[in-house]
C-alpha cells in the first residue's frame, strides 16, 4: 500500500523569527532585514499567532511618504492608506493569520498558499500556538529526493501492491524524478491506478507509462466476454 505523504511538520523551519504586537515599526524593519526574512508571525501571550506582518505591510509608509492621498485613493485602498499611518506591528499586521496544521499534507498547504497568494504559512496546533513555519522552498524540498530512493518506494509501494503476482514483469525507471514504468500488465485497468499512485509518491515529477497487457473482460487474446 502506498505511504503515508509527508506532512508540514516533516519540512517545516521550526527556529522562527517573530515580533509581538507591540514591535515598533523601526524594529520590525531591523528584524526582517537582520534575519533576511520577509514576513513575521505576530505573536501575543505564551506564543499564539494573532497575524502575520510582511514587507508588503511596510510599504505604504514610504509609498505615501510624501503625498497625500486623493479621496478617491483613500476610498480604493483603505487598508493601505491605514497602514501608512500605523507605528505598531498590532497595526501593521494582516489578520487573522493564514496559518496550516502541522499534520497538514504539502499538497493542502500548497493548496492554501496558491489559493490565499501567500508565500509562507505559520504552523499551529489547534490552539494557534506557534510551531514552525513552512515556505514554499520548504514544500519544494520533497523534489530534492534521490532517484534510486523514489525507484524504490514505487517498487514497494506501488508495483508490489497493483501486481503482487507479475511484480517481476513491471519494471521501474527513475531520472529526475521521471519514473518510468514498462512491461506487461495482466489487467489493462490497472495501469491507469499505477499512474495515479505513483504521482502520489513524493518526489515523483511526472510518469511516463509504458505498459502493455490484456483487458480484465478479456479471457485471452481476442476473446471478449
Amino acid at each position: 500500500m502506498p505511504e503515508t505523504p509527508h506532512i508540514v511538520s516533516d519540512v517545516m523551519t521550526q527556529t522562527v523569527v517573530a515580533v509581538g504586537r507591540d514591535a515598533p515599526f523601526k524594529e520590525i524593519v531591523q528584524t526582517m532585514e537582520q534575519w533576511k526574512v520577509s514576513a513575521m508571525p505576530v505573536l501575543e501571550g505564551e506564543g499564539r499567532v494573532v497575524g502575520v506582518v510582511s514587507e508588503a505591510d511596510l510599504l505604504p509608509k514610504e509609498e505615501f511618504r510624501d503625498s497625500d492621498p486623493s479621496l478617491f485613493e483613500q476610498r480604493r485602498r483603505l487598508s493601505d492608506v491605514a497602514k501608512a499611518g500605523a507605528v505598531t506591528a498590532e497595526e501593521l499586521m494582516s489578520t487573522p493569520a493564514i496559518t496550516v496544521h502541522p499534520d497538514a499534507t504539502l499538497a493542502q498547504a500548497a493548496r492554501i498558499m496558491a489559493v490565499r497568494h501567500v508565500k509562507r504559512l505559520p504552523v499551529v496546533d489547534d490552539i494557534g500556538m506557534l510551531h514552525g513555519i513552512v515556505s514554499r522552498a520548504d514544500l519544494l524540498k520533497v523534489f530534492l529526493r534521490p532517484d534510486e530512493e523514489i525507484e524504490e518506494e514505487v517498487r514497494r509501494t506501488v508495483v508490489s501492491y497493483l501486481f503482487p503476482a507479475f511484480s517481476h514483469a513491471i519494471h521501474v525507471n527513475v531520472h529526475e524524478g521521471v519514473v518510468t514504468l514498462r512491461g506487461h500488465s495482466q489487467d489493462t485497468s490497472l495501469i491507469s491506478v499505477a499512474v495515479r499512485l505513483v504521482r502520489a509518491v513524493e518526489g515523483v515529477v511526472d510518469v511516463e507509462p509504458q505498459l502493455t497487457g490484456e483487458s480484465a473482460d478479456r479471457d485471452g487474446p481476442g476473446t471478449i466476454r
